[in-house]
């Protein structure tokens, strides 16, 4: 049944509804996998096991009574650790919420319960979703497939990795800044961060209330259309949720599988998100798959977005700001651990001091103090204000820009995976690997990355960002599936099939030289 890991989620749910392979199948298949691979790739906190075939035999049982089920159904799906489980750790990459089990499920995590999917476990991730690389976490780093001295990419790594491993052909992942995209451009994944408010927060840990947006991670666009189905829709729980009807994503990105699906699509290319900095075979496999679609028809044109400039300096003042609010929660009392102060005094103040110094990493600490210096009084209006009106300014560049296009496109990042502590030092540099991304949330459009190949002088994934206007994520969909499909049928083969083969025999020879 190994067969079943390198199978899109698509093609598994066809097995599964025929009942060609069973739901336990599918599930042992992925859990046996995770055992072989996971001990050195470090995609999973917590692995569900047992309660995962559970969960299996169940959807199996509703199957042979004739239930009528999701399509995805049976099918396994990875969370990122940032998403409340109420029958597993969620830690959000923390020491200080090291063991703790919630009492409830986020929204989306129940949803894809309703649906039928299988939880395999609970993926690596930056602590509280602050990194790049899941260099940040306080249980390890994960390592990038493609190269185990590489980074997956962040925060949300672990899912990625996960899925760009086969590991789990499904995850779900949370985009602050790219959290997604930015993974996913690096492991050869598909990633799409929704419409802000398009997608339930209830019951994600947050980072920054007013940019994070919950979404799937996948091997293929449609994958992650059918997911988005799935989670997406209004929560009466989340007050940020919209309360518009959505189209199906999956007849979307049906639609882009269609004859001309391409022609006469007016694509803007941002000018801002390109040269310095870029590297030279990510800017190549940009132009390359430009001119692959103007030959499918497509209409290109480079549009300006002159406040994208100062959308990092933006971000890295809101972000933190609204970091620091919402991480005052974790004072020692309610939740998480408690650490006592050497001193032995039990003040609430020396517990709580105590306790966020053992149980915060250093990049959370850097970035609430942060948060706080620009919150405090006399620095308020000229930090996070002024960032607020720089983030408007960066909104009206994209109604801007989509009054002439339909769909934006950049490099999903401005380099392929970088190796492990190459960054770690100097964190200015660290921030800037988030550039293209970044825009998207500070506005609330959707965003999309899709593989559009290898860099030449590295062999390593590079990613295309798809952008479209608020609540447009079906237009997302109809591209992105398809840009997929032109790109795989000129190569001949899919991106991840070009992967390394991943077996134990390797990865326990190549721990000599690890992190």
């Amino acid at each position: 049944m190994t067969y079943l890991t390198k199978l899109s989620a698509a093609a598994l749910s066809e097995l599964l509804i025929s009942r060609e392979v069973s739901a336990v199948e599918a599930t042992r298949a992925h859990l046996d996998h995770i055992t072989a691979v996971d001990t050195d790739l470090h995609a999973f906190l917590h692995v569900a096991g047992d309660a995962a075939l559970a969960t299996a035999a169940q959807i199996d049982a509703r199957r042979a009574a004739g239930d009528a089920l999701n399509p995805l159904a049976g099918v396994p799906i990875a969370i990122k650790d940032v998403l409340a489980t109420q029958d597993m750790p969620t830690t959000a990459g923390s020491k200080i919420l090291e063991g703790w089990v919630p009492p409830y499920d986020a929204t989306v995590v129940a949803r894809l319960r309703a649906a039928g999917l299988v939880p395999l476990g609970k993926t690596n991730m930056d602590e509280f979703a602050m990194g790049s690389s899941t260099e940040h976490s306080a249980y390890g780093i994960t390592r990038n497939p493609w190269d185990r001295d590489r980074i997956p990419g962040g925060s949300g790594g672990g899912s990625a990795a996960a899925v760009a491993s086969f590991q789990a052909p499904l995850a779900l992942g949370s985009d602050t800044g790219g959290s997604i995209r930015q993974p996913a451009a690096v492991t050869g994944s598909v990633g799409v961060k929704p419409t802000y408010g398009g997608v339930s927060r209830y019951g994600a840990i947050a980072l920054a209330s007013s940019l994070d947006q919950v979404g799937p991670v996948s091997r293929t666009v449609y994958d992650a259309a059918l997911l988005h189905d799935v989670i997406g829709g209004h929560d009466p729980l989340d007050s940020t949720s919209l309360t518009d009807g959505w189209p199906s994503m999956a007849a979307a990105a049906r639609d882009g599988l269609k004859d001309g699906a391409l022609r006469g699509v007016r694509i803007g290319v941002i000018k801002e998100l390109s040269g310095d900095g870029f590297q030279a075979g990510v800017t190549q496999r940009f132009n390359e798959t430009l001119a692959l679609l103007v030959s499918a028809g497509a209409e290109i044109t480079e549009v300006s977005a002159p406040n994208f400039e100062y959308a990092v300096a933006a971000y890295y003042l809101i972000l933190p700001a609204e970091a620091s609010s919402n991480l005052a929660r974790f004072d020692s009392v309610r939740f998480g651990i408690r650490v006592n102060p050497e001193s032995g005094s039990l003040t609430s103040e020396h517990v709580m001091s105590a306790t966020r110094e053992a149980g915060f990493g250093p990049e959370v600490k850097r970035r609430i103090i942060l948060g706080t210096y620009a919150l405090s009084a006399g620095y308020y209006d000229a930090y996070y204000g002024s960032a607020q009106k720089v983030r408007t300014l960066i909104q009206r560049d994209f109604a801007a820009a989509f009054s002439q296009v339909d769909v934006l496109m950049s490099p999903s990042a401005p380099t392929t995976a970088f190796k492990f502590g190459e960054k770690l030092a100097d964190p200015m540099a660290m921030y800037i690997n988030d550039v293209t991304t970044i825009p998207a949330n500070l506005a609330g459009v959707p965003g999309m990355s899709i593989p559009i190949g290898l860099a030449p002088e590295d062999g390593l994934p590079v990613g295309l960002q798809i952008m479209a206007p608020a609540k447009a994520d079906a237009r997302l969909y109809t591209v992105g599936a398809a840009i997929e499909q032109l790109l795989e049928s000129s190569w001949g083969h899919t991106m991840l099939s070009q992967a390394p083969a991943l077996t134990p025999t390797e990865m326990f020879a190549s721990e000599e030289g690890a992190v």
